[in-house]
């Protein structure tokens, strides 16, 4: 375990942040409430942010902390490792949304415990660890809460950060909170960070050379399921087999938009094209089918979809969780979505597992290292909103350069696989060494 940072400053500026949170809780209460107008889910399980307990596991498990969709889809090939390679570990998997509890459940169901996490509060997360008793707490990615963390290292829980990312963007804002920041980062036992990149930015904050380990991302072990490509075909089957197919993944208000705007200048050189928008979130939906509606396009959803009208189709909106691989795999073309407006960009590992060609816009931060190797193996091609058009329409009119990309993209996804077997005998080496 990493050694107590000075008490005295240090519990200071703890008591203030944990002060100013629990002054902030009614906002919370009622934001949730805001958003339980669209997804009702938000206004349900209150308890379980106060730390209540639905199901009570063994102690001595293992802990994993995935805040959303991204985090938990990322935390699953770590979870089914640890399913396969230690089955009697009993396993707690937190979330912060709904969308991400869906994800939990759809892909998991009861082979594993599941709740929300408390509030990063003291009060709150005491009782819930002493009930707890977990071996080690496993948090994906960068979701760092001080209390938390000060919570596990005063009970002599382990803890690490796996598949950790830290852009620049992010970097900056941890600075100016560096009182808290630090401590936080002396309470790590271990990160296991994507790249040498975010890793040094870990170690401008604070971090020791000690606690960081490089392990590449866990994305690209994503698994490829030998029945997509029947998935697939049936999808296109739906659509009429022979249409061009693009998709914008993942997108962001303005970004559907964007694309809508565009949609009749494609559809000028490709008849048959059919754009396909993946909203980010589900409040989302309704918006985004009113939005091409009113645009005048022939729109159809996914789970309402008419068969008769299908092939008629200009836009499909898949109103859907947890079907983005299918969805990819059905596509001639992907556009990662969060990347054309300062949002910070999706996963584009997925697409390029599959054999699809990408293109992403100027704000990929949040993959840099990723977006550039994949840049550089000729996977992936950057644009912008003033270059989407005419960059879409030479990759749908060119099949060869579509299939190379997706070729390259493949290989470069192949070459890097490895980062779970990685991160999981760290994580049993911190559980053995408690």
């Amino acid at each position: 375990m990493r050694p107590m940072s000075d008490p005295g400053p240090v519990q200071v500026v703890r008591f203030f942040y944990s002060l100013l949170l629990t002054l902030l809780l009614p906002v919370f209460l009622l934001r949730m409430w805001w958003r339980g107008r669209v997804n009702p889910a938000y206004r349900q399980r209150l308890g379980e942010r106060f730390g209540l307990l639905r199901q009570r596991p063994a102690s001595g498990g293992i802990w994993i902390h995935a805040v959303s969709v991204g985090e938990t889809l990322a935390a699953l090939p770590l979870i089914r490792a640890l399913q396969r390679q230690h089955p009697e570990l009993p396993l707690l998997i937190t979330t912060t949304t709904p969308t991400g509890s869906e994800q939990v459940r759809r892909l998991l169901g009861d082979s594993v415990w599941h709740q929300y996490l408390p509030w990063d509060l003291p009060w709150l997360l005491g009782p819930f660890l002493r009930k707890l008793q977990p071996s080690l707490l496993v948090i994906m990615e960068t979701e760092l809460w001080p209390n938390l963390i000060a919570g596990c290292q005063q009970r002599g829980i382990p803890v690490m950060l796996a598949n950790a990312r830290l852009s620049a963007r992010s970097a900056r804002g941890y600075q100016k909170f560096a009182a808290l920041t630090a401590p936080m980062l002396v309470g790590l036992d271990c990160v296991a960070c994507q790249n040498s990149t975010d890793g040094q930015r870990f170690r401008q904050l604070g971090l020791t050379r000690q606690q960081l380990h490089i392990t590449g991302s866990i994305k690209f072990d994503v698994a490829v399921s030998p029945d997509l490509p029947a998935e697939a075909a049936a999808l296109r089957q739906q659509w009429g087999r022979e249409r061009r197919v693009l998709t914008l993944a993942s997108s962001h208000a303005g970004e559907d938009e964007a694309l809508l705007e565009r949609l009749p200048a494609w559809q000028q050189q490709f008849p048959d094209l059919l754009l396909m928008l993946v909203p980010r979130h589900p409040e989302r939906f309704e918006v985004v089918v009113n939005t091409a509606r009113s645009a005048g396009f022939r729109v159809e959803r996914r789970t309402t979809a008419n068969p008769a009208s299908l092939p008629q189709a200009e836009v499909y909106v898949a109103d859907t969780m947890g079907e983005m691989m299918r969805l990819l795999a059905a596509s001639d073309l992907v556009v990662m979505g969060g990347s054309l407006f300062e949002i910070g960009g999706h996963n584009p590992i997925e697409p390029a597992a599959l054999g699809k060609p990408v293109l992403m816009g100027p704000y990929g931060f949040n993959f840099a290292d990723i977006v550039r190797d994949l840049q550089a193996d000729g996977a992936l091609q950057l644009t912008a909103l003033d270059s989407l058009a005419a960059d879409v329409g030479r990759l749908l009119a060119d099949a060869g350069a579509r299939e190379q990309m997706g070729e390259c993209g493949q290989q470069a996804v192949d070459r890097s696989r490895g980062a779970v077997d990685r991160m999981l005998a760290l994580a049993m080496g911190l559980r053995k060494a408690r």
